[in-house]
């Protein structure tokens, strides 16, 4: 929605201004008249360009908003209240002005979760539907406990997958650099020296000479090759199709797949699992899950227990039947379901797997840093031996 700047004048404090996010200029004067503004200039504002970390709001901002908010909820403030002193607490700019614009429309009549979904990018439809189921039940400090915990465990969750993939990526960075310098500085001044010397080069030494011009003549297209690959997989990744194929594939990756899946697993179970805990409907749930999946085949799988659900079918044969969820899950599910307990099932499941991925980061970095430095040897070591083969030659032709 468009931001407004107005003016106005009120009764006790003469001439106002502000902003208030809102469809167009008719509901901005509805909503000053509402706080008894008479507005004098109501005009669009101009957009502004922004670098996305300066204006993205954190995930662990968001977290430490709601744990914060759910407190003083808890000790009886009014949500006005509530919100100025949240806007007063941030320190990042762009969030403390989304803050100020919840709180006006709060002010203009909005409930709290109307206010919360005009800014998507902030605020999820997971957190704008439990915030809304919390307002309708009354408990919407609990709900907005809920949510804190559901948002720190999704970011402690990030933090290892992050983790598990940064250092071995740092660490076959560093060593592709060696490689790539070896390759255009040092072999050059042996390729120099052999064709003084002339004569038939061994084959190694022949392989990694002609990798050697490849790099230097054509660094630049080979480094535009990558980049265009590279914008292909994103444009591919904006595609229903390509993203599906790709998300796909990652699962299928022979040491990261398993990781990546618990991964997938553990997030849908412990986001149904909230959703349903806090009064959501099934269906609300499976669709705000779907959308929440960061996976394709996940999400596929989702959409279609949503459908059957809606069709009067059960949960756990369609997440069985679509081959992502492994038979433990599916079980689990099925219990849940006949029990009536299946939110404290997910939530049970969620906990299983996030454990199954610590094991996994801490095997993942084992394993890896010593295949990839064993790797990276026998690469260096291989480029080393090939160009001193025509040593031994020269040697043994000057004895």
């Amino acid at each position: 929605m468009p931001t407004f700047i107005y003016k106005g004048r009120t009764r006790l404090k003469g001439a106002v201004s502000g902003e208030l996010v809102a469809e167009n200029r008719e509901e901005i004067t509805k909503m000053l008249r509402q706080q008894g503004i008479l507005a004098t200039s109501v005009q669009r504002k101009a957009l502004q360009i922004n670098f996305g970390f300066m204006s993205k709001v954190r995930s662990t901002d968001l977290a430490i908003f709601t744990r914060q908010f759910a407190t003083m909820i808890n000790a009886g403030l009014p949500i006005m209240q509530c919100l100025e002193i949240l806007r007063e607490q941030v320190t990042k700019d762009h969030f403390r002005k989304i803050i100020g614009q919840v709180s006006d429309s709060v002010k203009g009549g909005k409930t709290l979760a109307e206010a919360l979904a005009q800014h998507p990018k902030v605020f999820s439809s997971l957190y704008v539907h439990m915030v809304e189921a919390g307002e309708l039940g009354g408990m919407l400090d609990d709900i907005l406990r809920r949510l804190a915990a559901y948002l720190e465990k999704a970011n402690a969750l990030k933090r290892k997958i992050r983790g598990a993939m940064v250092y071995p990526a740092l660490i076959t960075l560093v060593a592709c650099g060696g490689t790539i310098f070896m390759l255009t500085t040092i072999v050059p001044t042996f390729a120099k020296l052999f064709q003084e010397f002339g004569g038939t080069l061994p084959l190694p030494t022949r392989v990694v000479l002609m990798v050697s011009a490849i790099l230097q003549h054509n660094f630049l297209y080979l480094v535009g090759l990558m980049v265009a690959l590279s914008q292909g997989l994103r444009y591919a990744r904006r595609t229903e199709n390509g993203r599906y194929k790709i998300d796909k594939l990652l699962l299928r990756l022979p040491i990261f797949g398993n990781l990546l899946n618990k991964s997938a697993i553990s997030r849908f179970s412990r986001t149904l699992g909230t959703l349903l805990s806090s009064g959501v409907a099934i269906l609300d749930s499976l669709d705000i899950t779907a959308k929440t999946a960061g996976n394709s085949v996940v999400k596929e799988a989702v959409n279609l227990a949503r459908s059957r659900i809606a069709e009067g079918q059960n949960i756990s044969d369609p997440l069985k039947a679509s081959g992502v969820f492994p038979p433990m899950v599916t079980q689990m599910v099925a219990v849940g379901e006949r029990t009536g307990q299946l939110d404290n099932m997910l939530k049970k499941i969620a906990d299983f797997y996030d454990e199954q991925i610590d094991a996994a980061v801490a095997a993942l970095t084992s394993v890896l840093e010593p295949i990839i430095v064993i790797f990276m040897g026998f690469i260096v070591g291989g480029i080393l031996i090939s160009m001193y083969l025509p040593m031994f030659d020269l040697i043994s032709v000057i004895k």
